[in-house]
């Protein structure tokens, strides 16, 4: 009950002024001249629906179905549509749909629509129908919940196209592509991503900054379409443009979703430096956002680190340094630890006890080449200190088939990482001795030096100077044939003495 003063009509004469010293009437007679309005019912009605509606909120937890019959009961109890009505319906859309009573919950749904012209604010209205198809997508659990989702987006934007917001058109048919991939029905993603560049484009053709925002998702759904399709050439293009957008202030959801994707395209080429720099981008934007994705970016980045080769602790930065503990990525972290010690046979064992880590494709697909490099290296340490060993026994060691071993060996001679050869008949592996190298290389620089010694002994000896000394006094030739002729000097001489000697004794 209120209380009002009633003041004076326009038809009613205006009172003399009493004089400065005069009490008022009614203060001399000791009451009060007040009227009350009488406007009970009205407040009583509205009461009445809070009433209902809080007690309705109360069963939701103890009787959905009779909550449901409380929400859907304000309504009528409204002579015009308003507020109560509204949230009654929003109540009862939810309960019905995690109920698994979709077409009742769709069905009510379009008449919640209808509150939105006049019965709420624009605001109020745009952020509870995003909400609610927030709230539906993600309570979506079954093909049956899937097709319900599609009739509520359908009829968000029947309903918003024809009161002109261009937002929330833009929000629910983004929603709408985003559902559309998740399906993998990529040709009717394809017709509706084109619409939406056509929403976010200025009448030349050219992006238009005022929507820079929503053409950065545009580009995050193609972006992820073409990563999941292996169309690298399309999202290669389409990721330079991505992160050409500077007039956006992107969801850092959205730059996860580019980077992620990124990150991807480039584990494809093989450009492990540019992968980890952007799966690292990846997880601190999916941090930011408090999405979940970041425990399995934050695994891709472990895996490059390990196809960098590097040795640097992927947990020193203050955005990792919180998971390192991790229950979800303890896996991965110990296949980290093992490829950075070396340790083949702890690795093989943490992968074969975890075969879980294999349930992602991406990982599935990459950790292959990490295990053969792990293994590579395990077979130069084991082969290090022999020259002759059994393609088997190296098998054996590292408790793999014969020929992979034989393939691994291979791929070393080839490269020239190793000297040696494969006798497939007897199924050994000969390696060139390094100490039969050294030797050989001992031996050569021994007869290079003994001939540089012959040349500068007949060259500078007393009594072997050449005479002509235009003649090249560095050539062995002329060396040697001063020396043959010398000798035939001598031999002329002996026999020269020999013959007087005989000559005198007769």
């Amino acid at each position: 009950m209120r209380t009002s003063c009633k003041s004076p009509t326009r038809s009613e004469k205006p009172a003399k002024v009493a004089p400065p010293d005069a009490l008022p009437p009614d203060l001399t007679a000791g009451r009060y001249d007040f009227e009350y309005e009488e406007d009970d019912d009205q407040d009583s009605g509205d009461v009445d629906i809070e009433n209902k509606y809080y007690n309705a909120k109360q069963l939701k937890l103890t009787d959905p179905d009779d909550a449901v019959i409380e929400f859907l009961g304000i309504p009528p109890l409204e002579e015009e549509k308003g507020e109560w009505g509204f949230k009654g319906l929003k109540q009862a859309i939810k309960l019905e749909f995690k109920q698994g009573r979709y077409d009742k919950a769709a069905d009510h749904y379009a008449e919640l629509l209808t509150y939105v012209k006049s019965a709420v604010t624009r605001n109020y209205s745009e952020k509870s129908i995003n909400n609610m198809l927030d709230f539906v997508e993600k309570a979506a659990d079954s093909t049956q919940a899937g097709q319900s989702i599609e009739r509520f987006y359908s009829l968000t934007l029947q309903s918003f196209q024809s009161t002109n917001n261009e937002r929330l058109w833009l929000k629910t048919n983004l929603k709408l592509a985003k559902l559309l991939l998740d399906r993998k029905e990529y040709s009717a993603a394809v017709k509706k991503l084109r619409d939406l560049h056509k929403a976010c484009q200025r009448p030349d053709g050219t992006d238009d900054p005022s929507k820079g925002t929503y053409s950065l998702e545009i580009y995050a759904l193609e972006i992820q379409m073409f990563s999941e399709t292996k169309n690298t050439k399309q999202l290669k293009t389409l990721y330079n443009r991505a992160l050409e957008v500077k007039s956006a202030v992107p969801h850092p959801r959205v730059m996860g979703i580019i980077r992620e994707c990124g990150g991807k395209m480039h584990m494809s080429e093989e450009n492990w430096h540019a992968a980890q720099s952007d799966f690292f981008e990846s997880f601190r934007n999916y941090d930011e956002a408090g999405s979940l994705q970041r425990i399995q970016v934050l695994k891709y980045l472990l895996l490059t680190t390990m196809l960098m080769k590097s040795d640097i602790n992927p947990f020193d930065s203050q955005e990792t340094k919180p998971y390192k503990s991790d229950p979800r990525i303890s896996a991965m972290t110990e296949l980290v630890d093992a490829f950075q010690r070396d340790d083949i046979h702890s690795y093989e064992k943490v992968l074969h006890r975890n075969q879980g880590i294999l349930d992602d494709s991406f990982i599935a697909e990459n950790i292959d080449e990490v295990t053969r490099n792990m293994r590579t290296k395990a077979v130069l340490k084991i082969i290090a200190p022999y020259t002759r060993m059994r393609l088997s026994w190296i098998a054996e060691q590292l408790e793999v088939s014969t020929a992979e071993v034989q393939d691994i060996i291979g791929f070393l001679i080839v490269d020239e990482k190793i000297k040696g050869c494969i006798n497939q008949q007897d199924g050994t592996l000969i390696m060139e001795s390094a100490a039969d190298a050294e030797r050989i290389e001992a031996l050569q620089n021994l007869s290079a030096s003994i001939q540089d010694l012959f040349g500068v002994v007949f060259k500078d000896g007393d009594g072997f100077r050449a005479m002509d000394q235009g003649v090249e006094e560095n050539s062995l030739e002329a060396a040697q044939g001063l020396s043959m002729r010398k000798a035939a000097r001598i031999r002329e001489t002996q026999r020269a003495r020999k013959g007087r000697g005989m000559a005198h004794l007769v």
